[in-house]
């Protein structure tokens, strides 16, 4: 018989030999990063515009992405419910129409409901999708989906679109892992190589915390992962590029030491990376995206603070992450410190910054917004603010594309050109 002690061994050793042999494979090159595109087409006039993609103000959202389409136009997509991991979080979406400056009305690309009978296994919640356009046209969506557990027992699935969003394919879950396949999640925006294959940023929270990098074919099938250096508590990677062969990521720190933002180089197109180290800023355990410049360097959005997430920042940094440079603040909290502000004083400060943010189209529906907003961000001790989970994109007209969550009210989006990064430079 065995003991009950034995119990927590002999299942640590099972998974230890599960993963010994699918880590196991023969060595092998992988296909250089595509090209990031120049700026022959960028425009010398400075640009910046704010604007809200979500238009539901009944439900919490977080965790979007965002991927260009084409002529200016976008689709960003991310989560909403009632709140983090219930029941009835749905994958939502809006576009961006470049011609009119507006998003669409919210869709739903995804249900629990949906994803269970496409996948054949019981579905308790969905999280963090991830949106991008390969090189051939096609639009990846991938999200996670928890069926035991917490996030800890996520998985992630797959869909495609071959027309830019209309239609999409029924939803595939990647077989990531070789013990139940569970503890893979994404969030970071994915990487093209010039084969065709995909390299997905995506991380466990089972038995420690750590990020690996996921090589995929071109029609989406798992043909490899890869460890993101050797350290624990570090996920989220957001990986970017450098040349044809090597790239960074940039990884969201989540021990109890140094609470730094942490860094892995690969000079091996993903194969390989080294251990991850801290860098300068702070990170406070929150999600963080990054995206290359023509010159090399890169812009970091993160809230750069040791706790808390009422400030969100841009920076610039070299392509060694030796020399940072803040650019500004985003968004913000009124109180420096990140202190509750009084009640009475909320409803003209969170006003201001509705409008600011692009919602003159919701101005009919203020008061709702702000019975809903009141209701989401204050307590007893006064009302917060939170501006979280940015995720970078860049086309190649030098046209750069962020969204995050504000507020927990809206997914927020903001546009900008390399000229008026230009105008910030000290």
């Amino acid at each position: 018989m065995i003991k009950a002690f034995a119990v927590p061994a002999l299942f640590s050793a099972a998974v230890a030999v599960f993963a010994f042999t699918w880590y196991t494979e023969p060595a092998k090159p992988m296909a250089a990063f595509a090209p990031q595109g120049s700026l022959e087409n960028a425009s010398n006039k400075p640009a910046f515009a704010a604007h809200l993609a979500s238009s539901n103000m009944e439900d919490f959202v977080h965790s979007a992405s965002v991927s260009g389409l084409g002529g200016g136009d976008l689709m960003a997509v991310w989560f909403a419910g009632t709140r983090e991991g219930s029941a009835d979080v749905q994958i939502r979406s809006a576009r961006f129409d470049a011609e009119t400056g507006q998003w669409s009305p919210e869709r739903v690309l995804a249900t629990r409901k949906g994803t269970e009978q496409a996948v054949g296994k019981r579905i308790r919640k969905l999280g963090n999708p991830v949106i991008s356009l390969a090189p051939d046209n096609r639009l990846w969506l991938f999200y996670v989906s928890v069926s035991i557990g917490g996030w800890a027992g996520s998985a992630v699935n797959a869909m495609v679109s071959d027309d830019l969003g209309e239609t999409w394919s029924t939803p595939r879950q990647l077989v990531t892992t070789p013990f139940l396949n569970i503890s893979t999640l994404v969030r970071g925006a994915p990487v093209f190589h010039t084969d065709g294959s995909i390299g997905l940023p995506v991380y466990h929270e089972f038995l420690g915390k750590f990020p690996e990098y996921l090589h995929l074919t071109a029609a989406g099938h798992v043909q490899g992962k890869y460890r993101i250096g050797k350290a624990r508590y570090s996920l989220q990677p957001s990986v970017v590029p450098l040349d044809e062969h090597r790239a960074v990521a940039l990884l969201r720190y989540s021990g109890e030491q140094n609470h730094r933002l942490l860094a892995s180089r690969t000079e091996d197109s993903g194969r390989t990376w080294s251990k991850p180290h801290a860098l300068e800023p702070s990170n406070p355990n929150s999600s963080v995206s990054a995206v290359g410049r023509p010159d090399g360097s890169l812009l970091v959005a993160m809230n750069d603070l040791e706790d808390g997430r009422f400030r969100l920042t841009l920076y610039a940094t070299d392509s060694k992450l030796d020399n940072w440079r803040t650019l500004g603040e985003l968004d913000e909290s009124p109180n420096p410190w990140g202190e509750p502000i009084p009640q009475a004083e909320f409803p003209a400060v969170i006003l201001e910054k509705f409008r600011e943010s692009g919602g003159a189209r919701f101005a009919d529906r203020e008061a709702v917004f702000l019975e809903r907003v009141t209701a989401r961000m204050c307590s007893g001790h006064g009302c917060e603010f939170d501006h979280e989970y940015p995720y970078f994109t860049r086309d190649a007209e030098g046209n750069y594309y962020l969204v995050y969550s504000w507020n927990d009210m809206f997914i927020k989006h903001l546009t900008f050109n390399e000229a008026w990064l230009a105008e910030r430079r000290p």
